[in-house]
């Protein structure tokens, strides 16, 4: 599998929220989770997710998710806004899901952000 970006394991904490203009019972819920890994194209996001009902909606991008990622050097964290790549729901009663995240609006500045954390973590100490 080819990819275009250099991904890294990492877990790092993300605040993120579910946004839609036509998918209603959005509320503005902050929810917190845990990238599995990080690429400057995209992350895997380990959260909660409010309803599994709204996997078609995340998966067709009716719903987009709003992302801050909190890299360890930096005092702001990176937003973007992402798309569903896919979506994985864990045991069943579970809240939480494994999400495959593309970016799809990043500012230049907040991608750099990433590579510079990702080469630094590729660097041996």
């Amino acid at each position: 599998e080819r990819r275009e970006f250099v991904r890294i394991k990492t877990g790092l904490s993300v605040r993120y929220k579910f946004l839609s203009q036509s998918v209603e019972g959005l509320e503005d819920k902050v929810y917190e989770g845990v990238t599995q890994n990080l690429s400057g194209g995209g992350l895997l996001l380990t959260g909660k997710i409010p309803d599994l009902k709204l996997i078609p909606d995340l998966l067709m991008q009716k719903i987009v998710v709003g992302v801050n990622i909190m890299l360890p050097d930096s005092p702001e964290p990176v937003k973007a806004l992402t798309r569903v790549a896919w979506a994985e729901a864990f045991e069943e009663g579970s809240e939480k899901c494994g999400f495959g995240l593309i970016f799809r609006e990043i500012t230049k500045e907040a991608q750099d952000k990433i590579f510079r954390f990702i080469i630094k973590s590729k660097m041996p100490n």
